[in-house]
């Protein structure tokens, strides 16, 4: 009877014995069975006085229960009258031109209209959202996204159509007007574009723009990263032996196949032997699990006639169950190294070129699914013949087959690879075992609790001993951060126990660099170092002139926000939790929602910026740790 619901009512002993003393003159006036009251008092635990108060309440209260049938009638009250509203959000962008300007169909809002909007509905908490949108022009959606804490990122618009958009020498008064109305602009950078080409009439493109802020320090844009000098550095570093010693298995992206207008997704598991990059076994699935493992496997024994010495697999719990041990018989298994790409190479190399060559498959027949997995397995088998057999210029003309079939190795060889590989094994098990010794006990059982309340598949351990390597604050964060996301519907389709770990290893190294710039700042302040004597100046004078706490907060905030430089933002950002912390307890919650908000829509920044500045800050008036 465990699954019968329990329709008890969630009412208090207290109240429960109030009721019952307020039925028994009921009960005995239709004769009906009643306690007494030394009885109900005994049954529920309830003391005499205040259960005899309680009862004089329901008492009262039970006449005003009583209403006629139907549903009450409601009159919609009336709209308010927003135009002095609407006459304040006039002034403010008169006064700051470009903070907001509309393309189409959509508009585009600076932070400092969204401060002063979210201002406006911190003080006219009275007034509906309804009006308050209505008043500041502003959608009702648009309004509560950013009351919520803002969207995870910044719609690009697209760039505008100049038809002065042309390079030519700038001259000094054009220049000199360019550089003042950017210093008055507080719209987005294409925005201004647009203002400069189209309103001041200036010929310049958006690339001569930018290329005068940058000269002249107004703007400095972000440059994206190349690649990494390790990348360069450890290409060609993977060990192979010879044929038939190590092959690499991996599944590659869903690959749709399309039937009569149907279209169905399939897992192309692939086993590629990494001394001579001859693919030897496929295999076809819905999805890519250990039985797609075990059956590319299987299908390379077929192909080649023997199984290798070795077969190396990424980290993904179902390539390492007990079932794949059993298809892989003496064949050792080795877990590819986390964050190096190369290690699997040769199967991502072969991925590549399948993606190059495959042809869009879309057949019209009366098949369903299993016609479809048919026909993506001849192709996939067509294309994996054609490139064994294809000669390989770096291997003096050799096709991969060739390769395959013809290089033999000595008894020595094979000894020597496999004492070699099984070294490898060795020191990849005590380093997980070192590691676990290394872990929190706190931290695990943080993990495993998270682990299965998420309902995420770890069989084996390894995603939670990878993720309580990181420290503590950044284990929380990321788990906060997992479950938020879900809650809100933005985690991507499919993610498992390693996106959690994407999460905190990002907050921690996020972390790590507050902490480094943190650990600067105490530095610089001993030795009163003369880049932050401005700013100590500035919060002086900024808290001797700004007495009241929410105007501190405010200026504080986007003192934080509006520099470059990652210890100004730390140091205004500390300022700021000292100005929370002085404030009492019962107000920390509040002001931090209203630190939150403001920051969230100051879509200048990027969004880790953002969170990693909130979390800083909460970190700051909320210690986890004393």
């Amino acid at each position: 009877m465990s699954g019968v619901t329990d329709r008890r009512p969630a009412v208090c002993p207290l109240l429960t014995a109030a009721l019952l003393l307020a039925a028994r003159p009921l009960l005995g006036r239709l004769r009906l069975p009643r306690p007494s009251a030394s009885q109900i008092f005994e049954a529920t635990g309830a003391t005499r006085s205040r259960a005899y108060e309680l009862r004089e309440a329901l008492l009262d209260t039970l006449p005003e229960l009583e209403r006629p049938v139907g549903r009450p009638r409601t009159e919609k009250p009336a709209p308010l009258d927003t135009g002095a509203i609407s006459r304040e959000v006039l002034d403010f962008v008169l006064d700051h031109p470009g903070c907001v300007c509309k393309r189409a169909e959509r508009m585009r809002y600076g932070d400092s209209f969204r401060h002063f909007v979210l201002e406006l509905c911190e003080r006219e908490r009275q007034i509906p959202l309804e009006d308050l949108a209505t008043g500041t022009r502003v959608p009702l959606g648009t309004l509560k996204d950013w009351l919520r804490g803002g969207r995870s990122a910044v719609d690009s618009p697209a760039e505008a159509d100049s038809t002065f958009a042309r390079k030519e020498d700038s001259t000094s008064s054009r220049v000199e007007t360019l550089l003042t109305e950017w210093r008055h602009w507080e719209g987005s950078f294409t925005a201004f574009c647009h203002h400069v080409s189209y309103d001041l009439r200036i010929p310049y493109g958006r690339t001569l723009i930018a290329l005068i802020l940058e000269k002249h320090g107004e703007r400095t844009p972000q440059r994206r990263s190349g690649r990494s000098p390790d990348e360069k550095a450890l290409r060609g570093s993977f060990e192979t032996f010879f044929p038939g010693a190590q092959w690499e298995g991996d599944g590659a992206s869903p690959i749709a196949v399309e039937i009569d207008e149907q279209c169905f997704d399939f897992n192309l598991e692939l086993m590629v032997d990494a001394y001579s990059d001859a693919s030897v076994g496929v295999s076809i699935r819905d999805e890519e699990d250990s039985r797609a493992v075990t059956e590319a496997f299987e299908d390379g024994v077929q192909t080649t006639g023997a199984p290798p010495l070795a077969v190396l697999v990424d980290n993904r719990p179902s390539n390492h169950t007990e079932s794949v041990d059993r298809a892989l018989g003496s064949t050792l298994r080795m877990r590819a190294t986390k964050g190096r790409g190369q290690n699997k190479a040769h199967v991502e190399g072969a991925f590549g070129l399948f993606s190059q060559t495959v042809p869009l498959i879309a057949i019209t027949a009366a098949s369903p699914k299993e016609l479809a997995r048919q026909i993506l397995e001849l192709v996939t088998q067509t294309w994996a013949r054609t490139l064994n057999h294809r000669p390989r210029a770096d291997r003096k003309g050799s096709s991969r087959v060739q390769i395959y079939q013809t290089e033999t190795p000595t008894p020595e060889q094979v000894e020597q690879a496999r004492a070699a590989l099984a070294e490898r094994c060795k020191k990849q098990e005590l380093a997980q075992t070192t590691l676990k010794a290394r872990q929190d006990p706190v931290a695990r059982s943080i993990l495993d609790d998270a682990f299965a309340r998420l309902s995420l598949d770890d069989p084996e351990g390894n995603i939670r001993s990878a993720i309580a390597r990181y420290p503590l604050e950044a284990i929380v964060s990321g788990i906060a951060t997992f479950e938020g996301k879900r809650a809100a519907c933005t985690l991507p389709l499919g993610v498992d126990g390693r996106y959690l770990l994407g999460i905190v290893r990002n907050i921690a190294q996020q972390d790590e660099g507050l902490q480094i710039a943190e650990a600067l700042l105490r530095a610089r302040l001993d030795a009163r170092d003369r880049l932050l004597t401005p700013l100590q100046r500035s919060l002086a004078s900024l808290l001797q002139l700004v007495a009241d706490p929410l105007e501190r907060l405010k200026a504080l905030t986007d003192l934080a926000l509006a520099t470059d430089r990652r210890i100004d933002r730390l140091f205004w950002l500390d300022a700021l939790g000292d100005q929370l912390r002085s404030q009492p307890a019962s107000r920390h919650s509040a002001l931090l929602r209203f630190a939150a908000r403001r920051i969230h829509a100051t879509y200048a920044l990027h969004q880790r910026d953002r969170q990693a500045a909130v979390r800083h800050l909460f970190a700051k008036v909320i210690p986890l740790e004393n």
